[in-house]
Parts: structure tokens; C-alpha cells; sequence
């Protein structure tokens, strides 16, 4: 890994009317030309993202969005892209130039009610038509020239506190409470066609950096070399950690009283309600002929001949009920959903930020469609549920 992933990161969006100066604005905060800049209204049509560092704070990923008063039918298309990029956003700037109308308006409500922190910036100060002392309380806004500079370092200082505030609030790590500092993990990595060459896939490197993090050991191995592995050992280890895929494998070769779990159930924990997931697994037994089952993978690598997504999760479903199911697929920011669907399953999310997680299941919730993920659907159909469960207190 070259550097934190973007999932790991706080995502800054900055959001405003077409022409306010939102992209000159971050390029100003982080002293580099990250978007393009023209006096042309409408110049930005996508969402950018850019990972960088904001010192003294680290790393963070910045989004520029295009105009939310956009015009047209691309225009509205482009107003959607836009408005979407609030399901990811941990901490929004809303730049307006003049006045505060109702475009800002119902952004600062949206914000408000999704209970994300945000800065309200008067950019453009440096002309004639800038009139704040007609906009509110002074402390509830900054005032900034992206061209000149001027406030622009007071931004960031603003941006740093709310960037600690929102560090503070950070939920657990990934192993926390599984393995005390001095403790062992045995992690279980199969290497198959899905695999990258000549690397780990994330969620596992994440996994083995949070354990050394907590100043304990791992050892990783193949599924099969597991039982062997495991006999090398002078002690029990504290916990084992499988990719989902070799669940009943991993079960067989380790004892019973030994915790064990998948690395898509500790990114269900860190990144959304276990509970909640868990309960959304255990609708897997109310499935009916002709049921939509949504699979949802947050990334979007080529599918392999023995896919996880299209091919493994349908075929266990569809074994373990004996159901006539029907599946439909979304991949990387797609995610949608309407009343035809029964069940959703989602993977494990390490290329999500927690915002984008919770967002998916509020989105789910709203509808009253259970929502589980990968690992927890593959235990329940395996019959290992209880038992994956077990080292989070569950059972």
C-alpha cells in the first residue's frame, strides 16, 4: 500500500452554486492545482476526488462537486452526482458567494439533518459584490479570497479542529477487544484467481496492521496449511480470522473454544451496526420463490470464473433455501434500491468510508429491507453463524 486508503481517510466535499469559486478554493486549502479552475459556469461536471495530506492534521480525501444550481436535464444529472456525494461526506465546506439563497439553504438543512459538521465560507472577498455583514452571525461563517489568499489559512485552521472533533469520534478498531497487546491472531488468506498477484487483497493488509497496531502478533497462512500451522503453535491463539470463502474449512480444522470470525465481519463491525447485520442475515430464512436478492460489492475488480458476488453467495442462497431466487448486482458507488427487493447483501466495505456504510443502511432501513454482508450470509448458510459470532458477544 502507497499510502492510507481512501476508505481510512475523512472525505472534505465542498459543495456551492455554479461559478462561487469551489474548485479555486481547494486548490487555495491545499496549495496545489488539484482541479481545474475557469470563469466558466459548470467547468467541473463530476465529482473529483483527491487524497492528500492536510498538515498538521494527515490524511484526508477533498471532493470537488459541480454547481447544485445546474440547469438541463445533464444538468440536473450532474446535480444529483453531487448531491450524492453527501452519502460519503464526513465533513462538507458550503462556499457561496454574496449571499445565502435557498440553494444554500437546503444544503446547510440536508447537512443538518444527516448530522454532518460543516464550514460556510463567503469565497470571492476580494470584490465589490461581497456583502457579508448582511449574512448572520459572524461565527457561523468564514470569509476567504481563494485569488488573494486572504482567510484562507484561517479555513484551515477551522477545518483542523473540526477534522479533531471528528477523530475523537472515530468507532473501534478493527480488532479491538479480540486481541490483547501480546496476544497471537492466526489469519487465514486464500490465494485464488481473485487474488491479486504478488499481494495481499485490502481488507486483510488493514487487518494485520491494526493487530501490530495494538502490539500483538499474527501469523497468516493458507487455508490449507491452517491445521499444520496450527499444530506449530505452543499455545492457542487468541483468535482466527478467515476470509469468508474458507468459513467451513477454517471451522473444521479449528477447536471450538478458539474465537473465530472473517475479515468481512470486522469491517461489518467497524463500519456499520452489527446487529443490525446480524439480524438481516437471519432473514435469509424468510426468503420466497421469486425473491430479489440486491449482492452489493463496494469495489469493482473483474469477476473470476467462481465470483464471490455473482457466483458463490447466489449458489449457497439458492442450496440453502431451495428457493427460486432472483439476483441482481451493484458495484462500486452504485447502490439503489426500490420495494422489488427482498434482501440485500453487502460486502464486507473496506473501500467505503464508515459514512458511505451507514448511509447504505439507512438507505435499506428507510425501505425496511433487511441488509447483511457477505460473511455473515456465508456463516448462516454454512450453519456457523452462532459460532462467527461468538468473539463479539452476540451469542
Amino acid at each position: 500500500m502507497a499510502g492510507t486508503p481512501k476508505s481510512n481517510r475523512p472525505h472534505i466535499a465542498v459543495f456551492g452554486r455554479r461559478n462561487v469559486g469551489k474548485s479555486s478554493l481547494i486548490n487555495a486549502i491545499t496549495s496545489q492545482n488539484l482541479s481545474i479552475v475557469s470563469d466558466t459556469p459548470g467547468t467541473t461536471t463530476d465529482p473529483v476526488e483527491k487524497a492528500m495530506e492536510l498538515l498538521p492534521f494527515g490524511p484526508v480525501v477533498f471532493i470537488d462537486t459541480a454547481g447544485l444550481d445546474d440547469e438541463g436535464e445533464l444538468g440536473s444529472l450532474r446535480v444529483k452526482r453531487s448531491r450524492d456525494v453527501l452519502r460519503r461526506t464526513d465533513i462538507a465546506i458550503v462556499v457561496a458567494a454574496g449571499e445565502v439563497g435557498p440553494v444554500e439553504q437546503g444544503l446547510i438543512e440536508r447537512l443538518n439533518a444527516m448530522e454532518i459538521p460543516f464550514q460556510l465560507v463567503f469565497n470571492k472577498s476580494d470584490e465589490e459584490a461581497f456583502f457579508p455583514e448582511e449574512n448572520g452571525d459572524r461565527r457561523n461563517w468564514l470569509a476567504v479570497s481563494a485569488k488573494t489568499g486572504e482567510g484562507v489559512e484561517v479555513l484551515k485552521a477551522r477545518l483542523i479542529e473540526i477534522l479533531r472533533d471528528w477523530a475523537e469520534d472515530l468507532p473501534f478498531a478493527l480488532t479491538a477487544g479480540l486481541i490483547p497487546p501480546g496476544g497471537l491472531a492466526v489469519l487465514v488468506a486464500p490465494i485464488d484467481s481473485e487474488t491479486p498477484a504478488g499481494r495481499l487483497i485490502l481488507p486483510q493488509v488493514q487487518v494485520i496492521r491494526d493487530i501490530l497496531d495494538t502490539d500483538a502478533l499474527c501469523m497468516v497462512m493458507k487455508e490449507r496449511e491452517l491445521a499444520h500451522g496450527l499444530r506449530l503453535l505452543s499455545r492457542q491463539p487468541d483468535i482466527v480470522i478467515t476470509d469468508s470463502q474458507a468459513f467451513l474449512k477454517v471451522a473444521g480444522d479449528v477447536p471450538d473454544e478458539v474465537p473465530m470470525t472473517s475479515f468481512s465481519i470486522l469491517f461489518a463491525r467497524q463500519k456499520g451496526d452489527l446487529s443490525l447485520l446480524a439480524d438481516g442475515a437471519r432473514q435469509i430464512d424468510r426468503l420466497q420463490n421469486g425473491d430479489t436478492v440486491l449482492i452489493s460489492e463496494a469495489c469493482t475488480h473483474h469477476t473470476a470464473g467462481d465470483d464471490i458476488g455473482t457466483v458463490k453467495l447466489p449458489r449457497l442462497l439458492r442450496q440453502y433455501t431451495g428457493k427460486r431466487l432472483r439476483f441482481i448486482h451493484s458495484r462500486g458507488r452504485d447502490f439503489e434500491l426500490d420495494d422489488s427487493v427482498s434482501l440485500v447483501i453487502h460486502c464486507g466495505g473496506c473501500m467505503l468510508n464508515r459514512r458511505a456504510m451507514v448511509s447504505r443502511m439507512n438507505m435499506s432501513g428507510g425501505r425496511r429491507i433487511p441488509i447483511t454482508n457477505y460473511g455473515m450470509a456465508i456463516a448462516f448458510t454454512l450453519g456457523i453463524f452462532d459460532r462467527a459470532l461468538r468473539p463479539f458477544g452476540l451469542f
